[in-house]
C-alpha cells in the first residue's frame, strides 16, 4: 500500500485521466491525456491550471515577524510593503541554500510558501530559529496556479478585482463565494495567479476554473519544461545546500539593505561568506543557461567540458524546450567559461554535444507589471 500523501485534488486528477507519479512524497499528476508537449504549448498560448497543493503554506505570527524572519534569510522583509510578495532564500551557516520560498506581507502576519520536499525542515527551522515571541502556523490548504497569457481574461470573469494587481502583489478575494488568497505570480514565466483555498473547497474551485474554455489541466512534466525555459531554479537540482546564492546567480535575492554598507547588513546564516562573494566576486563556478543544437535533449547530470576536453561542470536541469524549439538546459561551469556565447560540450551517451552558454530566461517573460 502506498504511503504517498495526496493533495485535495487527487480524485479529480484520476478522473481527468492523469498519469500519477511520486513527487516530494506526494502522488502527483505528471501529465494528462493531452501530453506534456501540448500542455506546455497550451500554457504558453492560452492558460493552464496546475495543482501545487503539495507546497508548504505557513503563517508567521508575532509582534515583529519581518525582523525575526530576517535572521534566517538575506531578503529585505522589513521593507516589504503590505500586500506584496518577495522571493527569499533560507541560507546555511556555510553559505549554502537550504530552500527558496515566497514571503507575503499580509498585514499583521507573514504568509510563506515553501517547497514540498523541504517543508518539514523549513518549519523546524522557523520554530527554532525565530525568537519565542513568534508563532509558526502550518496550514493545510489547497494551492492552484493559473498560468498563461489568457489567465487575466479568465480571472476577469471570475474575480475582476484580482486583475488590478501587478506581478508579486497579493490580496484576499472571493470566487463564486469561495474565500481565496491570490498572488499575481507563478513559476512558468507567464502572467498568472497562484490561488490558496481551503482544502475542502479546492476541488470545487478547480472544477470552476477548468470549466472556462481557455483552461486545461497541466501536470508536472510541462511545469518543469516551462520553468526551465523561464530560467527558474528547482530546489534540489539547480540550487541546494552545496550552492551559494552568488554561485547560483541569485545575487539579486540578497537585498541591498542586507549587504555591507546597507541599513541592516548581514545577520543571516552564512552572511560572512555570502557577502564576501558578493563584494569580491571570487566564486569559482556560476549557474548558466545552455542552448543545444539539433533536437537531442541534454538531461540533468550530463558532464560539461571545454574545447580542450577539460571537465568544467555539469548540467543540473535539461530537456527539449518546446517554445524555444531546441534543447535547453542550465548548469554550473567554471567562471572562465560562463560568458554568453562560449561553446561547451555536454557528454551524452558517450558523445560530446556542443552547447552555447546563453543568458536566461530563454523565453520573454509575460509578467504583468502594470
Amino acid at each position: 500500500m502506498s504511503d504517498l500523501k495526496r493533495t485535495p485534488l487527487h480524485d479529480l486528477h484520476v478522473e481527468l485521466g492523469a498519469k500519477m507519479v511520486p513527487f516530494a512524497g506526494y502522488d502527483m499528476p505528471v501529465q494528462y491525456p493531452l501530453g506534456v508537449k501540448k500542455e506546455h504549448e497550451h500554457t504558453r498560448e492560452a492558460c493552464g491550471l496546475f495543482d501545487v497543493s503539495h507546497m508548504g503554506q505557513v503563517l508567521l505570527h508575532g509582534p515583529r515577524p519581518a525582523e525575526s524572519l530576517e535572521t534566517l534569510v538575506p531578503a529585505d522583509i522589513v521593507g516589504l510593503a503590505e500586500g506584496m510578495q518577495r522571493y527569499a532564500l533560507f541560507t546555511a551557516q556555510d553559505g549554502g541554500i537550504l530552500d527558496d520560498l515566497m514571503v507575503v506581507n499580509a498585514g499583521d502576519h507573514l504568509y510563506l510558501v515553501v517547497n514540498a520536499a523541504c517543508k518539514d525542515q523549513d518549519v523546524a527551522l522557523l520554530q527554532t530559529g525565530m525568537d519565542s515571541e513568534h508563532r509558526v502556523e502550518v496550514l493545510h490548504r489547497g494551492l492552484l496556479a493559473l498560468q498563461g497569457p489568457e489567465a487575466t481574461n479568465v480571472m476577469r470573469r471570475l474575480c475582476p478585482p484580482a486583475c488590478d494587481m501587478v506581478f508579486m502583489q497579493h490580496g484576499r478575494f472571493t470566487i463564486d463565494d469561495i474565500p481565496v488568497w491570490i498572488s499575481r505570480s507563478g513559476y512558468t514565466g507567464e502572467d498568472g495567479f497562484e490561488i490558496s483555498v481551503l482544502a475542502e473547497q479546492s476541488e470545487t474551485l478547480a472544477r470552476r476554473l477548468l470549466a472556462e474554455s481557455e483552461v486545461e489541466a497541466i501536470g508536472l512534466g510541462a511545469r518543469d519544461s516551462l520553468r526551465l525555459e523561464a530560467g527558474l531554479c528547482l530546489y534540489g537540482h539547480d540550487i541546494d545546500i552545496h550552492t551559494t546564492p552568488v554561485e547560483a546567480g541569485l545575487i539579486w535575492a540578497i537585498a541591498k539593505p542586507r549587504r555591507r554598507g546597507g541599513e541592516r547588513p548581514g545577520g543571516f546564516p552564512g552572511a560572512d561568506l555570502i557577502l564576501h562573494q558578493v563584494d569580491a566576486k571570487d566564486h569559482r563556478r556560476k549557474r548558466v543557461g545552455l542552448l543545444g543544437e539539433g533536437r537531442a535533449p541534454v538531461r540533468e547530470g550530463a558532464e560539461l567540458y571545454d574545447a580542450e576536453e577539460r571537465h568544467i561542470g555539469r548540467v543540473t536541469s535539461g530537456g527539449f524546450g518546446p517554445s524555444v524549439g531546441k534543447p535547453v538546459a542550465m548548469g554550473y561551469v567554471a567562471v572562465e567559461q560562463a560568458e554568453p556565447g562560449t561553446t561547451v560540450y555536454a557528454e551524452v551517451r558517450g558523445k560530446r554535444l556542443p552547447m552555447t552558454v546563453s543568458r536566461m530566461p530563454f523565453v520573454e517573460p509575460g509578467y504583468y507589471r502594470g
